[in-house]
């Protein structure tokens, strides 16, 4: 006669623990929100209806100013010459910077101590040092202020921001890769672009967008090399003075709107590539 072995009752979950806010937590939570609000309210007076040339009081809800938002034509002209500029500098310094970056990662050769040295203080220098050096050079070379020495001057202090990025990405890499490619029977500039290339552009594009963010906001430098011609930062800091439209939130929500995609679609390709 067999006998069944009673079954054992089932154990109780574990209560759930609640969690805590520490007091780490909360500073962070603060920090974060203490960052986001100047954001929040440039994006919220973008719909503000107000009725005189100042922006500062809430005075309804209104989306007219999405709808006329191109109808002053100098803040406009502004914000061409600045997302123009930005264009360019980010496609030069791409190039040099991203050649740059590659030389000091992969190879040796003279001077290379003094080249980091030189890039590093690019990028610690104050801006208005910086601003007031370029003005002086132009000035001595009798270069006339104005949209060339604009894109010049972002060039410069935007190459080395692109060249340390990716020095560290190529850093990384693995020379047997390179070096299998060479054994295969690539040449060169097909090594490099089908090989080098893919491999550190994660650092080419990280370098480019950082660079299209520090020309299209930039004001100290711009404001030293601009002449006559007006960028957006220009064009808000002026309209301080007699009042700042509502159209000028649009815009900042509307870049801000953009480089937060940018930033996603970035970030999800290259979790996708780490897979």
């Amino acid at each position: 006669m067999t006998t069944i072995a009673p079954t054992a009752a089932p154990r109780p979950a574990p209560p759930r623990r609640r969690r805590r806010i520490s007091g780490l937590h909360l500073y962070t939570l603060l920090v974060i929100a203490w960052l986001i609000l100047p954001i929040a309210i440039m994006i919220l007076f973008g719909f503000n209806d107000t009725h005189s040339k100042q922006n500062f009081q809430w005075q309804g809800f209104t989306f007219k100013w999405y709808v006329h938002l191109f109808d002053k034509e100098d803040l406009t002209t502004a914000v061409v010459n600045s997302l123009m500029i930005a264009l360019l500098s980010t496609a030069i310094t791409t190039v040099i910077g991203t050649f740059a970056g590659i030389a000091l990662g992969r190879h040796r050769f003279r001077g290379k101590g003094a080249t980091n040295l030189v890039l590093f203080m690019a990028i610690s220098c104050p801006e208005i040092v910086m601003g007031a050096s370029l003005l002086s050079m132009f000035v001595t070379f009798n270069l006339p202020r104005g949209y060339l020495t604009i894109l010049l001057a972002h060039v410069m202090f935007s190459i080395a921001f692109v060249a340390v990025t990716v020095r560290a990405r190529v850093v990384g890499l693995d020379p047997a890769v390179e070096e299998a490619a060479q054994d295969l029977g690539a040449g060169p500039w097909t090594r490099f672009r089908l090989v080098t290339l893919p491999m550190i552009m994660p650092g080419v594009v990280a370098g480019a967008l950082l660079a299209f963010v520090l020309s299209i906001d930039d004001f100290v430098i711009t404001n030293f090399t601009s002449g006559s011609t007006i960028t957006f930062p220009l064009w808000i800091y002026g309209s301080t003075r007699t009042g700042t439209p509502p159209q000028v939130n649009v815009m900042g929500t509307i870049i801000f709107a953009v480089g937060v995609v940018i930033a996603v679609v970035s970030a999800r390709r290259s979790s996708r590539a780490a897979r």
